[in-house]
């Protein structure tokens, strides 16, 4: 079967396109970064390089394949993070209908259901615009927060000893490990036996801040505490560390403001976690070990 992976080697991406190829696939891979190119034919796909803001680019990327995989990646920097992620979504949309693509598996989020209002207004539909295609059978992958976000805190926990985030430490986070994400994409591109559209939420691990804290800290062997950001304050960090207003806004701040507010309680029910998922405590060693060599 021929796939068209978006995403380049992200961390899910990687994942995904190594099952695919390892099980006799052929993957063809979006990348922007011509420097990817040697890397992504070490795993045995084909790079494509080029700008998923380009229409015609993206058309031809897609020309040919069984299915694809669609996924928005982060440019913390784009001054309106919405018309940058709607742009791609045109660009997808527009590819597969043109390429009568039948199949798709597409990386959403999710607060993805709260689109457009309170406090997740700048929040974009991910899903809406794939579900108008007449004839493609697509399936949503709906993850929660992504463990590694979590990397972002390194300086702060190596140097002041904290993590933490806009919500108080006796709050829970509903969070993801990448690896979970890119094995239930391999399932559903893997045999293609899904049809219309689809829902797959994949919730990982449930932790309140103190939890994260105490069990980061344990990694590290280094004792760690959770502070809550005042939103001002996130926002003056995000800006400081390259992220446009907008994105820091859309992206971290306001998911932050959600939280807070019980937007996604719902889901922190069984029925929505995934089995055999790869525990908070098993990404922790993962954290450990990037912070041993981090400088």
């Amino acid at each position: 079967m021929k796939v068209t992976v978006t995403g380049s080697l992200g961390n899910i991406s990687r994942i995904l396109i190594e099952k695919l190829v390892r099980n006799g696939h052929q993957v063809k891979v979006v990348s922007s970064n011509a420097e990817r190119a040697a890397e992504i034919e070490k795993t045995k796909a084909t790079p494509l390089i080029g700008s998923l803001q380009d229409t015609a680019f993206i058309a031809q990327a897609f020309k040919g394949a069984d299915a694809v995989y669609t996924m928005v990646p982060p440019d913390f920097s784009a001054p309106d993070y919405y018309d940058f992620a709607d742009k791609i979504h045109q660009n997808y949309a527009r590819a597969i209908e043109l390429n009568n693509i039948q199949y798709a598996v597409n990386l959403s989020s999710i607060g993805v259901q709260f689109a457009g209002t309170a406090p997740l207004t700048r929040f974009y539909d991910l899903e809406k615009r794939l579900n108008q295609i007449p004839g493609l059978n697509v399936v949503h992958l709906r993850p929660a927060m992504f463990y590694t976000n979590f990397y972002g805190g390194l300086p702060m926990a190596k140097h002041q000893g904290i993590v933490g985030h806009n919500v108080g430490e006796t709050i829970d986070l509903l969070m993801t490990h990448p690896a979970d994400i890119a094995e239930a994409a391999y399932t559903f591109l893997n045999s293609l036996s899904f049809s219309g559209h689809q829902i797959r939420y994949i919730i990982s691990d449930v932790k309140n801040g103190g939890e994260i804290a105490k069990i980061l800290g344990t990694a590290i062997n280094k004792p760690l505490n959770w502070v809550e950001f005042p939103d001002d304050a996130l926002l003056a960090g995000l800006l400081q560390n390259g992220f446009s207003k907008d994105a820091a806004e859309t992206l971290v701040v306001a998911s932050g403001k959600a939280i807070r507010e019980g937007l996604f309680n719902e889901f922190k029910k069984d029925e929505y976690k995934t089995t055999d998922s790869r525990t908070f405590a098993d990404f922790a060693k993962e954290f450990g070990m990037v912070y041993k060599n981090s400088n």
